[in-house]
């Protein structure tokens, strides 16, 4: 008789405490922090809402329509909320999270949001999570109760995940498998790879006061400038400086604008289940030989320059807190004679290949330096006559087209060089060499027919007397930068890198030139400098001037470039390094060049991400699965 009752009363029992039918409970899950270089998850969730706030028009072009967005709620830069929240310790040139709270290259964990969708009539019910670490060292899981219509954070280990239970009463209703897929991107290279013309945090002025440069080398009175906000006294002293444009690394101008950070950043944002480890050493000035192979302490004097080569930085980035030893190589990268800078003279570091983290992918922007492709720029933007031009520029030479013939030759030994070490140095597998992307420069000049040159005259360079394009020397530089643009090309098809171009095209509709037949323009597409006259500025106040506001050129014009980043030295080092004594004109000089001019707006970058981007969404889906490292 128990039996049959019990038999009756079975279903009943089953009936009151299953899941109700309504429910159909799933696991949802995304990393917390997906980009790892910013310390706080709040800061990469800006940029993750603001991606996925585009609509399906603008997805074609996610980081320049989210640069744009950014720009009209933050004109003077996004990137100053972040100053002292980077994983990066400028003191000692690694990348390490100001909390000291993981390993920032080789990390063991994950904080990842977890919760339930399809919840029913759940929706009021307190939820026991279990997880299950997949990990070989027995790592023990946690039971956690939590609401289930709530998002919980749960730390899943790395690299291998864990197994998720969800229960309620004593039941399972549902299940999953968590395992972030974390990758290493590289950024290497120059001042384009570095965001050179984008300081994170620019410089302000002064609504009334104006500044003097005495006299130009022409004789010219220098006067009416727009001045730095501050108490400082004198042009140069202590409080002067201190307000210098800041940058993620001051040494080489390395800034959260550059487009290889924010390629990283995108891929991190746009998957829900994948974090990106950034290592970023591009450096402006930077070439393959002083630079990636050789030491460079880039182009700002600081307190602690860069120690070590860029690909000595990266393999001592990939063993973590290891100590990684330098190792003497004097034949291996001079290639047969050829690149006499690195005869006898490489030491770099390297991480064995047991310790090493795998690279997923290297973004590389470098050769344009390597053949003096800037001392044409100044040839093209220097007046014959100016005492500027017969000192040699701002680089002590000028190049005419000629001078540019036996650099571009040599220039593949370089590649060639740079190919060795990537796969014996920093480990690509050499049957991998497409995870090495190589970035065209844009056209500087060429205007929307591609055909058409920037026209002659100081348009975008009143900053100087001395600086008038000359479209004829400038076309001389276009005509370089096309051959340039072959033998990266040719390079990256025989050693089978990846070369990102699409961009190119992009930039043609604007140029450095771009907007000067814009009528009233406003102050972002206003080619002139402002200054001071008896009755007041023109043709702007240059405290109205916004750095990161959309324009139509996509390059820092010398003009932009004082406005931007205002680059300044002490009066003491203008006199003993530059024996500029009473040259205040220098410093002029120096505000109008060395802080980015002829370099890429956030704009300019952000368009050269996306097309950077494409090329590395292919790789990563290529090498996905087992071939991508976990």
């Amino acid at each position: 008789m128990q039996r049959i009752w019990l038999c009756l009363l079975l279903p009943l029992i089953i009936a009151l405490t299953a899941v109700p039918t309504s429910a159909n409970p799933t696991v949802h899950w995304r990393v917390e922090n997906p980009f790892r270089l910013f310390s706080d998850p709040a800061d990469t969730n800006r940029h993750r809402a603001t991606y996925e706030a585009l609509p399906p028009e603008q997805r074609g072009q996610p980081i320049l329509n989210a640069e744009r967005y950014l720009a009209s709620r933050h004109p003077d830069g996004w990137a100053a909320a972040l100053s002292g929240k980077i994983c990066w310790d400028a003191k000692t040139n690694r990348y390490r999270c100001p909390r000291e709270l993981e390993n920032y290259v080789q990390p063991r964990h994950h904080r990842v949001e977890v919760w339930l969708e399809d919840l029913g009539e759940l929706a009021g019910e307190a939820c026991l999570w279990l997880t299950a670490p997949r990990a070989r060292d027995r790592e023990r899981g946690v039971a956690v109760s939590h609401p289930c219509n709530e998002i919980l954070v749960l730390e899943i280990p790395y690299p291998r995940g864990a197994d998720i239970t969800v229960e309620l009463d004593g039941r399972s209703i549902a299940r999953d498998r968590i395992v972030v897929q974390d990758i290493l991107i590289v950024g290497l290279g120059d001042s384009f790879g570095s965001g050179e013309g984008n300081p994170d945090v620019p410089v302000r002025f002064s609504r009334q006061r104006s500044a003097d440069y005495g006299l130009s080398s022409e004789g010219v009175n220098l006067t009416g400038y727009p001045a730095r906000v501050g108490d400082w006294q004198e042009i140069g002293d202590e409080i002067f400086i201190k307000n210098n444009a800041r940058w993620l690394d001051q040494a080489c101008h390395r800034s959260l604008y550059s487009h290889q950070l924010r390629v990283a950043l995108q891929l991190g944002i746009e998957d829900p289940h994948r974090a990106v480890t950034f290592l970023g050493f591009a450096c402006s000035g930077a070439e393959i030989t002083a630079g990636l192979f050789l030491r460079y302490k880039g182009n700002e004097w600081v307190e602690h320059p860069p120690d070590v080569s860029q690909i000595s930085a990266v393999a001592r980035a990939q063993c973590g807190e290891r100590d990684v030893p330098l190792k003497d190589y004097p034949e291996a990268y001079h290639i047969g004679g050829k690149i006499t800078d690195l005869k006898g003279s490489v030491r770099l570091h390297k991480c064995e290949r047991e310790f090493a983290r795998k690279i997923d992918l290297i973004l590389v922007s470098i050769g344009g330096n390597d053949i003096g492709f800037a001392r044409l720029v100044a040839n093209a933007v220097l007046r014959d006559q100016s005492t500027l031009k017969q000192l040699g520029g701002w680089f002590g030479q000028v190049y005419d087209k000629e001078d540019i013939e036996e650099p571009l030759k040599n220039l593949d030994y370089r590649y060639k060089a740079l190919h060795r070490a990537f796969h014996n140095i920093l480990h690509v597998p050499w049957n991998e060499s497409d995870r090495i992307i190589l970035t065209a420069y844009p056209p500087l000049a060429l205007q929307q027919d591609g055909r058409s040159l920037c026209p002659d005259g100081g348009i975008g360079m009143d900053v100087l007397p001395a600086f008038s394009l000359n479209s004829s020397r400038a076309k001389d530089g276009e005509d370089v930068s096309q051959k340039l643009f072959k033998v990266m090309e040719g390079h990256a098809k025989n050693r089978g890198w990846t070369f990102a171009k699409h961009h190119w095209k992009v930039f043609l509709s604007h140029s450095l030139c771009a907007g000067f037949q814009i009528a009233n323009p406003t102050p972002a597409n206003d080619l002139r400098l402002p200054r001071w006259h008896s009755d007041g500025w023109h043709p702007y106040n240059p405290a109205d001037y916004r750095p990161y506001m959309q324009r139509q050129r996509w390059f820092r014009t010398p003009n932009d470039a004082f406005m931007t980043a205002n680059f300044h030295v002490t009066g003491s080092l203008l006199d003993s390094v530059l024996r500029a004594d009473g040259l205040r004109w220098m410093q002029l000089l120096l505000a109008a060049t060395y802080s980015g001019a002829f370099h890429p707006t956030a704009e300019g970058q952000a368009a050269i991400a996306d097309s950077v981007a494409t090329k590395a969404r292919y790789l990563l889906e290529r090498y996905s699965g087992n071939n991508l490292k976990k």
